[in-house]
């Protein structure tokens, strides 16, 4: 039976009582109640924990619950706690405020705050357009909220995320509590290995944070969410336009990358638009074994059988027309990942493929057994060099011990996220490269040429930390 895409599910809502407050702030008439009686707390009661626990608990046991009033959970201990988890050493907006300035009268800015974004009065400004390297030649173009704008997106944040934790499925990994990139490359690693017989779509979404529709992300978010305070936020967060070369540009589609909302947005559309469909429509009519791994919008699915994936690639890229979006023709294939253990001749499989910034190849373990291994990709080893090559030159007159500290958190940050079994080699050569680039840095500043015998003793004394052995990442779940 061919893979056919189905209507998005009607979610009934539960008719409630009608709240006078709803005429007067733009919510729906239809305010979620627990389904035995009244609740004996309101979500305003307690603290942050506490009433997170409780939204998510009314999620939890209700799924197919209309949020219509949760605005008022946002209060100063709510907003003090988003300002907690929002990181201090960001780059500025376009008030040039950084944390330090909003920290000078902190109680004052979070009761206003507070109160702002309680009563819906919240007006988030623009972004500031940055563009940040990509691959060679290319950048990737993302937004800088202003400091108070990214404690405002985190209180929101926080109240959806204690939502839709509730609904998202267990392969998605990308900006979610409690999940990592790590885990995902975990079970990528795992799943072949065990198959042996793999068949992978390797998928790219062409521009998604640019082309997402906000007229569809409004209808996904009415199934689970119509607080009127709440929805007015996320639809000036999606109107605020983006400061570039002094004039401000709206945008119809997309959201800028860099704001704490952003990303949850994209996971409450990808989770229509791909988990959902793959769960009700795909993996129940499939042959053989079928798993999906999603960050963010990156994604790879992987199947037993070579028919399954077949059926399932000849229909995906009009899943995505349908709700806006296209799958870049150059990057995204179907491709034959079986053990070479099997005997197939090389032409016939693929050696590799990218996903995570990893390469995933098949090599022999130290048992003589095939198994898949994770390198670092070539375009994210080369992209990282070129960082450190241009933080460099930008504190090339700085003192060397200032040097020394921002390389070491540089590396320490590389080889958290790289250092993997099998990826020691890579790692090392890293390490190498950056004590290169640093030492002609230094020699270029003195006027003189690069040489190991003058750098040397200047590393015995500002040694950088080694390529530590890889971490053991062990998931708490399978990704079924």
């Amino acid at each position: 039976m061919d893979v056919q895409e189905s209507e998005l599910p009607v979610v009934p809502v539960k008719s409630g009582n009608r709240d006078p407050r709803d005429s007067a702030e733009g919510r729906s008439s239809l305010v979620a109640e627990p389904e035995n009686g009244t609740m004996s707390e309101t979500l305003c009661s307690g603290n942050v924990t506490t009433k997170v626990q409780r939204i998510a608990e009314l999620a939890r046991k209700h799924p197919k619950r209309v949020f219509s009033s949760v605005a008022h959970a946002v209060d100063l201990e709510w907003v003090r706690e988003a300002y907690r988890r929002t990181r201090k050493d960001g780059a500025t907006g376009v008030d040039g405020r950084n944390a330090a300035a909003f920290a000078e009268h902190l109680e004052e800015n979070l009761s206003s705050l507070a109160e702002r974004l309680r009563t819906g009065s919240y007006r988030p400004p623009p972004v500031k357009r940055a563009h940040i390297p990509k691959s060679p030649g290319k950048t990737r173009p993302i937004g800088i909220p202003t400091f108070e704008d990214k404690v405002a997106q985190r209180a929101v944040a926080m109240l959806l995320e204690a939502i839709y934790e509730q609904d998202f499925y267990v392969h998605s990994y990308g900006f979610r509590p409690g999940r990592s990139a790590h885990q995902a490359l975990e079970w990528l690693q795992r799943e072949p290995t065990y198959w042996t017989r793999c068949w992978i779509v390797d998928a790219d979404i062409r521009s998604f944070f640019d082309t997402i529709d906000h007229k569809r992300i409004r209808s996904f978010l009415d199934q689970r969410v119509r607080d009127g305070v709440v929805r007015r936020l996320v639809d000036r967060w999606l109107n605020a336009g983006v400061l570039e070369d002094g004039s401000v540009r709206l945008a119809k589609f997309g959201t800028p990358q860099g704001g704490v909302i952003s990303p949850l947005l994209a996971n409450v559309y990808l989770h229509v638009v791909l988990d959902e469909w793959y769960r009700r429509d795909v993996e129940p009519r499939m042959k053989g074994k079928t798993r999906l791994f999603r960050y963010a919008d990156d994604f790879v699915m992987l199947f037993e059988r070579e028919g399954d994936a077949r059926r399932v690639m000849s229909v995906l890229g009009k899943r995505f027309e349908r709700f806006g979006l296209q799958l870049h023709p150059d990057k995204t294939r179907l491709l034959s990942f079986n053990s070479p253990g099997l005997g197939e001749k090389r032409a016939q499989r693929a050696r590799s493929f990218d996903f995570l910034g990893f390469t995933h190849y098949w090599a022999r373990s130290r048992k003589g057994r095939w198994v898949v291994k994770q390198r670092t990709a070539k375009d994210r080893f080369t992209r990282s060099l070129v960082r450190v090559k241009e933080q460099c030159r930008r504190m090339m007159h700085v003192p060397v011990a200032h040097q020394h500290r921002t390389l070491c958190a540089r590396l320490r940050g590389h080889f958290n996220y790289f250092g993997v079994t099998g990826n020691g080699d890579a790692l090392s050569r890293f390490r190498s490269e950056v004590e290169r680039i640093w030492g002609r840095t230094l020699a270029r500043r003195n006027g003189r040429r690069f040489a190991w015998r003058r750098f040397k003793p200047l590393l015995e004394r500002y040694p950088l930390p080694p390529a530590h052995p890889p971490r053991s990442v062990s998931p708490s779940e399978p990704a079924t």
